[in-house]
Parts: structure tokens; sequence; C-alpha cells
């Protein structure tokens, strides 16, 4: 079941289109745990999210941060948005994604990545897997349906000959990428 779950999962990013940034929006997973980080005034709350090699400028600056928070309202917010900042870039470096700022809440989260949160949260990962699996199969059928239709065209009609061949390679590119999204490894972190 581990095995399959890890397969599934990536094809959250071909089933529902190019996955955009999760973790770099403000209401993600790493800017809540920076978040709670400054509130509980711990560090260790967010190091998780950066690799260790990342984490002397990550305590660099949670101090800058907690050292300036406490003068004013305004300083406060600047110093909080400094530090959430600073983790989710040093944490998309640590993907290897490149940091294109902080984005408001929701933005651009792939409805795949959506689901794979509320699994996580649920605990229950049936549901993900029978989503994916219903969309996968779905696509794959309407594929398959539209190239075999075409396929049954007469040696020399041309027109109908492209017709099949545009098809064939729309069925034959999905099948290929779903089983890439099956039999790969994951996102490398």
């Amino acid at each position: 079941m581990k095995s399959l779950i890890v397969r599934i999962v990536p094809l959250s990013l071909l089933l529902a289109g190019a996955a955009l940034a999760h973790c770099d929006t403000i209401d993600g997973p790493v800017a809540t745990s920076a978040r709670q980080a400054l509130e509980r005034t711990d560090v260790r709350l967010v190091l998780h999210w950066v690799q260790p090699k990342d984490e002397v400028e990550v305590r660099r600056a949670f101090d800058e941060a907690i050292a300036v928070r406490s003068l004013n309202s305004q300083s406060r917010q600047l110093a909080d948005r400094y530090f959430l900042e600073t983790v989710v870039r040093v944490h998309r470096a640590g993907e290897g994604a490149a940091y294109t700022g902080l984005k408001p809440a929701g933005e651009g989260v792939d409805p795949g990545v959506v689901l794979a949160d509320k699994t996580v949260e649920s605990g229950n990962v049936a549901p993900l897997i029978e989503a994916f699996s219903r969309h996968m199969a779905s696509d794959m059928r309407k594929r398959f349906d539209r190239m075999d239709a075409a396929r049954k065209f007469a040696p020399g009609d041309v027109e109908a000959g492209r017709a099949f061949v545009e098809a064939y390679v729309d069925f034959i590119h999905y099948a290929e990428s779903v089983h890439k999204a099956i039999a790969s490894q994951g996102h490398a972190h």
C-alpha cells in the first residue's frame, strides 16, 4: 500500500496540470510553521522545513526578527514578513525551486496539492487514491476511445489517417506520462 501511495501521489502533478508552488503561500505549511516559531519564540518549530546546511541562515533571520518584533506594531509586521519570506525562500531553494515571493493565501495552489493536504490532515489516503484513479481512468478511456474510433480509416484517406495519428500520439503520450509519474520516486528534496 505504501508503495502505491508513493507512486500515486506524483499523479497530482500530472492530472491536475502543472503544479504551482504551495509552500510559497502565506497560508502554506512553511509560513504557518514560521508564524508558530515566531509566536512561541522557538525557531525549532520551523527548522524541519529547511535543510541542515541552511539552518544558520534561518536561525540568524529568526534572531533578527525576534529582536525587532517588540519595537512596535509596524516593526512586528515587517519582521514577521521578513522571517516568513526568508524561511520560504530557503525552503524553496532546498527543493531546487525558484523563489518568486510570498503568495497570497491559496493563490496558484494545484487542486492535487489541496487534496493531498486534506489527506495528510485526515490521515486517510483512500479518497485521494480514488479521486486520482477515477480521473486517470476517465482521461485514459476518453483518449483510447478517440484513438480507437479514428484508427478505422480507409487506406489512402490521408485526412482520416492524420486524425488517427493525432489521437494515437495523444493516447500514447498520456499513457507514457502516467507511467512515468507512477514509476517516479516522487519529488527529490
